[in-house]
């Protein structure tokens, strides 16, 4: 496993980061991952190399759980040797101020995330979404104070518009504030369009980039087919995939495969080794896992290398079906 800058900032972290949103989560009336399964997979993050760990406070059911496991889990290591991510803008409760990014719910949220998981201070927080109806000078004076006090490290940014991270970024610099130095966007080889001007600022930013859905719900695991029925429990069942995903995108799972192949490699492993290997910005994708079996193959990607050319075919697959589509 490599390690990489996370950012303009300089603390360096796993090439690949362990995301936990499957901790406690329920699904059809089961637990995705139980206690005991969440551990062996911190587990094998870590054996793997793996320093970064990624959570929110809402993770798991009830709220609170990812953190909680987590926690309980990193009372046997050194905490310095992890970065930790979590999030905050949902809340616990229903009150007019249990959610969103008021001075008043990101106090309360900070405490209890780190009550939660074991520690005194995050690496990384989130805002989890972008709040409309509280002006963003008084959420980044309030998580400017929580840097000052030595709570986080660094502050970042998960789901907004390009235009919304922009107003941030001027907002932290006219008022001589920290700024976002992370970001968290959905961002795949088959999901690029739509988070395109989103991108360009971070690359003009120097801002990392921690996408999520990387295989694009399992997509690019290449366990689907243009013809023909989804592997039983995938997470396909879950929505209309034959009818999700576009020709352009089927393009792009080819040519995934095709250096799959070529590499020895899965083409999970190649697709987010395409992500790993990206030019215009540090990028380190989130993985999360239901075994230790996927979590090892995932992992893999970071013995996998692309050359320029393998890197360039995936490239083009969906820039030339963006050509024939327009």
């Amino acid at each position: 496993m490599d390690y990489v800058r996370l950012g303009s900032t300089g603390t360096k972290v796993s090439e690949i980061c362990f995301g936990t949103w499957r901790f406690a989560k329920e699904s059809d009336g089961t637990v995705e991952t139980d206690r005991k399964t969440a551990h062996e997979l911190l587990d094998t993050a870590w054996d793997r190399g793996v320093n970064f760990i990624d959570t929110a406070n809402v993770y798991g059911d009830p709220n609170g759980t990812a953190e909680e496991w987590i926690g309980d889990w990193l009372a046997d290591y050194d905490r310095s040797d992890f970065v930790l991510a979590s999030k905050v803008y949902f809340g616990f409760a229903d009150g007019p101020n249990d959610r969103g990014l008021s001075r008043k719910h990101i106090r309360e949220q900070i405490n209890g995330t780190l009550e939660r998981l074991g520690t005194s201070y995050l690496d990384v927080y989130y805002i989890h979404r972008w709040d409309d109806e509280t002006p963003i000078e008084e959420t980044l004076r309030t998580l400017n104070e929580l840097v000052r006090e030595g709570k986080v490290n660094y502050l970042a940014a998960s789901s907004m518009a390009a235009w919304q991270l922009t107003k941030a970024l001027w907002t932290s610099d006219v008022e001589g504030i920290e700024r976002f130095e992370v970001t968290q966007p959905r961002f795949n080889a088959a999901y690029r369009d739509p988070v395109e001007d989103y991108l360009d600022v971070c690359a003009d930013q120097d801002l990392a980039v921690c996408p999520y859905s990387p295989l694009e719900g399992g997509f690019l695991t290449g366990k689907y087919e243009r013809e023909g029925d989804g592997p039983e429990g995938s997470r396909g069942d879950l929505y209309d995939w034959k009818n999700r995903f576009d020709e352009r995108q089927w393009d792009v799972l080819d040519a995934i495969r095709e250096v799959a192949d070529e590499e020895g490699a899965t083409p999970s492993q190649v697709s987010l080794r395409w992500l790993a290997d990206q030019r215009e910005f540090q990028c380190v994708p989130i993985v999360g896992a239901r075994t230790t079996d996927q979590l090892e193959e995932n992992l893999g990607a970071a013995d996998v290398s692309l050359s320029d050319e393998q890197f360039e075919r995936i490239e083009e697959a969906y820039e030339e079906g963006t050509s024939r589509s327009s």
